[in-house]
């Protein structure tokens, strides 16, 4: 990553609410942050954090020593007080609130919506005090529709301890805040510098096209170097070096050293490329978008995933190569709107369904034909539901992450996560830029 602010050099905490299956928290985790409390809502959710470390908490208030288990909490965030982590000092609060109110399937009511969870966030942050907020949702935000109000969620992370008044509007509110912030501050603590940055995770090494919007705060009086942290997060992968290195022919040296790929899937893929030559990264040489072709073949140490045979699409756990959740499924179709993925693109965005959701998200064209007499050439490109194992791949979760419930329970969880990496580019920059900050000081 270019412009990286520096090794971090302390032990670091984070608080994580609304904490799912784990992504955005595991990433913060992997970016050296040590977990004092992890809060969700959903009982699965909790299970499955309970299954990969996390303890329940109870009715104890304490705060974990290193190596000790992150303390859970599995219930509704309006009824848990976070005022006694403010003397630990917390280094990060990092969180996804609920983006149904936001988002096309949850129809966008937006603020109306009493899923809208920012104003827990907000709360937090009020109590915890910590050095630095991230916080993720869906691109959602920035429709036409939503500006006012994003722009009014902005200013609330900016002035949380300027508290919105019973009965008030968020428009009133607004008013309140528009006002303070052009004031100097009567205490920098209270105040915080905000960066929102547009994703799109695939151009951070994550194998999916997956669009969010990432908040990250920090804390006045530490005076971070914010365009020092915008360049840190810099998107670092990109579609036009994924072209190239299928064009110049890498790109199927080395899969084709993994496992066979036919002529007739390079030479389709090929059909579709841009023949001119591409333009140049604006910034430097990008890495190649990843593939789901790489996420089975297996990107940062891990083993490639075996074929699902169709005759082992049973629903039964098969343990193929040794690999869970990887479980053929039957009875995958394609039909008008629901085109599937392909291997040789980043997979479609994971959403938080089974296989019925818009878009067929769960589907993926495989490399071997069959005859279809209704097709123009005769045949076609053999189909089947991605597995739970696949889809975790692609939300960047590693092999060994376990996933409680059954299938469409652990599929709702992984569509409703952060990619662990995105998550972890993200609060690796923020580390560094704490570090850099604090070494002034």
């Amino acid at each position: 990553m270019p412009d990286q602010l520096g090794e971090q050099t302390k032990d670091r905490t984070s608080v994580e609410l609304f904490a799912g299956a784990g992504g955005l928290a595991l990433g913060v985790q992997r970016a050296g942050f040590r977990p004092l409390l992890y809060n969700e809502f959903n009982k699965r959710a909790g299970e499955t954090l309970e299954a990969n470390g996390a303890k329940p908490r109870g009715d104890e208030e304490g705060i974990p020593k290193p190596g000790e288990p992150c303390p859970l909490v599995v219930g509704d965030v309006r009824e848990l007080s976070m005022e006694y982590l403010r003397d630990a000092e917390v280094d990060v609060l990092a969180g996804g609130p609920p983006c149904q109110p936001f988002s096309l399937g949850g129809a966008h009511k937006g603020t109306e919506d009493s899923r809208n969870m920012f104003p827990e966030m907000f709360r937090a942050v009020r109590q915890i005090r910590p050095k630095a907020v991230i916080c993720e949702n869906v691109r959602g935000l920035l429709r036409p529709s939503f500006k006012r109000y994003f722009d009014y969620i902005q200013r609330e992370l900016e002035l949380p301890f300027e508290e919105r008044a019973d009965g008030a509007s968020w428009e009133e509110h607004d008013k309140i805040l528009k006002r303070r912030r052009e004031e100097k501050p009567r205490d920098p603590s209270e105040r915080y510098e905000v960066i929102m940055t547009p994703v799109n995770a695939a151009d951070y090494g994550v194998p999916q096209i997956r669009h969010r919007v990432i908040l990250v705060a920090f804390r006045a009086d530490l005076n971070v170097d914010i365009e020092a942290f915008k360049r840190a997060v810099r998107p670092q992968y990109s579609e036009e070096a994924l072209i190239r290195s299928m064009l110049d022919g890498s790109y199927w040296k080395r899969h084709r050293a993994i496992r066979e790929v036919p002529d007739h899937v390079a030479e389709r893929v090929h059909a579709r490329l841009p023949q001119q030559e591409l333009p140049q990264d604006e910034d430097g040489e990008k890495k190649p978008w990843r593939t789901l072709r790489d996420a089975i073949a297996g990107i940062d140490g891990n083993r490639p995933l075996p074929p699902v045979p169709e005759e082992l699409f049973d629903r039964k756990e098969h343990y193929l190569g040794g690999f869970t959740y990887h479980i053929g499924w039957p009875g995958a179709r394609i039909y008008d709107g629901h085109t599937p993925n392909e291997l040789d693109r980043p997979a479609k965005t994971v959403k938080a369904g089974v296989h019925g959701v818009p878009g067929g998200e769960s589907v993926m064209l495989l490399d071997d034909k069959e005859p279809d007499p209704e097709a123009p050439n005769g045949w076609k490109y053999k189909h089947r539901y991605m597995t739970v194992r696949e889809t975790a791949r692609v939300m960047t979760f590693p092999d060994d992450h376990k996933l409680e419930g059954p299938r469409g329970e652990k599929m709702r969880q992984l569509g409703n996560a952060v990619p662990v990496l995105l998550g972890e580019v993200f609060a690796k920059a923020v580390a560094a830029a704490l570090d850099e900050a604090e070494s002034r000081r």
